[in-house]
């Protein structure tokens, strides 16, 4: 689907505009886009790398592109051959581009380029769109000079524009003062190139995909459980070049996990799936919540979920059960629908995302006709236990916000219904194709995708 939404199949107003009518079931089977945390660490480890590495099953949207055009501004040869993209790396052939590098919205990539940045020569300026201007980098900072990188941005808070500049580094024992696996991949990612060792410790564990892609590359590299948290431990090393292949985004099929806990009468398969238990909080959170969610295992690292309509429970929900804290508007979505009140603790990090998206969930919520409430650090839901009625929503520029917002007017149960959502071009950083595979779950077809 193009960032217009065009070929869906749903009415569209503006070209910035979604409309989701309700009153019927999701069912059916579908994949979703490759997992987009996977896919910027595929291409940067791929940069790094000496020799050729490929890489399948790559993330359609903005953010992971931003990323491919970056590698190849600092000098890795990119190459696509049909679904597979071919990497031509090694730090002999990296340097610090000219001009500035433009990241478009993805914090991510950001934050994760900054950390290859620091071990090149010479100083790399690293941007984006408004919203990413207005996301601290001080967090990658922070670390990034006391390894002996130079990194300055705008204001207190280091915002973008950032210039990154690469110099001698040294290891360091740093443990983040929070839950962020961008800060964690980007100490790492310098580590690799720092004399001595480097020691990242997390009270919570956060999403291991760079320490075990790292591992994969032949890095020297450690990896230690402690209670709830992680101790990684790396060493300066060179990285082998191989084949990456990238598995369904788990954050993406939450979307429809929910719809099909939510919308009546549904019954939806997600296939090819990531199932690393970091990325799978939102299946505990629902499951306590009376959810029925069936997951089937391939043998290799992914597999299936299978969600059905079901009648839902408010609960509490603490923030290391979902550490990225991605899920937390669509899991509002489905505690707008429940009995009771459930209340999602300590997530003030959402106010940095790529919109303030703790004030956005609480907008999102009342658009439906629910109860919701900022309360210091806390997202508390008031849950009617009936269902959602249609509503206009501002999506603020944010692709969470927006398919949460589609799902939520996808199960307002009124026949005919129509919810609209302003700003739904977001979606295209993430997942270009959502709007395309809703259609398919209202309509679905004898094959399923």
């Amino acid at each position: 689907m193009s960032a217009d939404g065009g070929g869906s199949g749903l009415p569209s107003g503006d070209v910035s505009d979604r409309s989701v009518p309700g009153g019927g079931p999701l069912t059916g089977t579908l994949s979703v886009p490759g997992d987009k945390s996977i896919s910027h660490r595929a291409l940067l480890l791929a940069a790094l790398a000496e020799g050729v590495s490929t890489i399948t099953g790559l993330s359609p949207g903005d953010d992971v592109a931003r990323t491919r055009q970056a590698i190849a501004a600092l000098g890795a040869e990119v190459d696509h051959d049909g679904p597979v993209v071919r990497v031509t790396g090694g730090r002999s052939r990296l340097g610090a581009p000219s001009d500035p590098i433009d990241m478009g919205n993805s914090g991510t990539g950001l934050r994760l380029l900054a950390g290859v940045a620091a071990t090149l020569d010479g100083t790399t300026v690293l941007t984006g769109d408004g919203s990413l201007r207005g996301r601290p980098m001080d967090r990658v900072a922070e670390p990034l000079v006391r390894m002996g990188a130079g990194m300055s941005g705008q204001g207190e808070r280091c915002l973008p524009p950032v210039d990154v500049s690469g110099g001698p580094l040294r290891g360091i024992d740093y443990t983040p003062p929070m839950a962020s696996a961008q800060v964690k991949s980007a100490v790492l990612l310098a580590g690799i190139a720092a004399e001595g060792e480097t020691v990242v410790r997390e009270p919570v564990a956060t999403r291991a995909h760079t320490e075990e892609m790292l591992a994969t590359a032949g890095a020297d590299i450690a990896i230690e459980r402690v209670g709830g948290g992680r101790v990684i431990r790396v060493r300066r090393s060179e990285l082998s070049a191989g084949a990456f292949t990238v598995p369904g985004d788990p954050s993406q099929a939450a979307f429809w996990v929910v719809g099909g806990v939510i919308v009546p009468g549904s019954l939806v398969t997600v296939s090819g799936i990531h199932l690393g238990p970091e990325r799978l909080g939102f299946l505990g959170v629902l499951r306590r919540m009376g959810a029925t969610i069936e997951m089937e295992e391939s043998g290799d690292g992914t597999g299936s979920l299978t969600s059905y309509s079901c009648l839902l429970q408010g609960t509490v929900v603490e923030s290391h059960e979902i550490p990225s804290l991605d899920e937390v508007p669509v899991l509002a979505v489905a505690a707008a629908v429940a009995h009771g009140t459930t209340r999602f603790r300590d997530v003030s990090e959402l106010r940095v995302k790529e919109s303030d998206r703790l004030d956005g969930t609480v907008d999102l919520v009342r658009a439906f006709g629910g109860q919701a409430e900022a309360e210091g650090d806390d997202l508390v839901v008031q849950g009617s236990g009936g269902p959602l009625r249609p509503g206009r929503v501002d999506a603020r520029g944010d692709h969470r916000l927006a398919m949460a917002a589609a799902i939520a007017g996808a199960a307002c149960p009124e026949r005919g219904a129509v919810t609209t959502i302003t700003g739904w071009d977001s979606v295209a950083t993430s997942y270009p194709g959502f709007a395309d595979d809703l259609e398919h779950l209202r309509s679905p077809s004898p094959v399923d995708r």
